[in-house]
């Protein structure tokens, strides 16, 4: 389950893909077919979070790996390219590793 803390060490990973409107639900369902049938799987990984833009031009990922290291090792295990590389063919991307610096509720 995502957590949003401050402080906790984990890597955040926002991840913005743009895509013809046409393709937004097809990216989805790459999205999700890639993180339950790989990305789960992988050490250090935490969870994931997709979101679709209202528009049909953007999906957004919001994903949690335990360290910057685990994300890097995903990036280069062979059992993710090929979805990397099939979401490239419909969408642009370019992740973003960021931690948490603060978390406002309300009252």
């Amino acid at each position: 389950m995502s957590a949003i803390e401050k402080g906790n060490g984990v890597l955040t990973l926002i991840n913005v893909f743009d895509v013809e409107p046409s393709n937004q639900g097809r990216l989805v369902e790459l999205l999700i077919e890639a993180t339950e049938k790989t990305m789960k799987r992988m050490p250090g990984f935490i969870s994931a979070n997709i979101h679709r833009s209202l528009d049909g031009k953007r999906v957004v990922n919001y994903a949690q790996w335990r360290s910057r290291a685990d994300f890097e090792a995903m990036l280069r295990d062979p059992k993710a390219t090929p979805h990397m590389q099939h979401i490239g063919t419909i969408a642009t991307f370019d992740p973003i590793p960021c931690e948490v610096s603060e978390v406002i509720m309300a009252v």
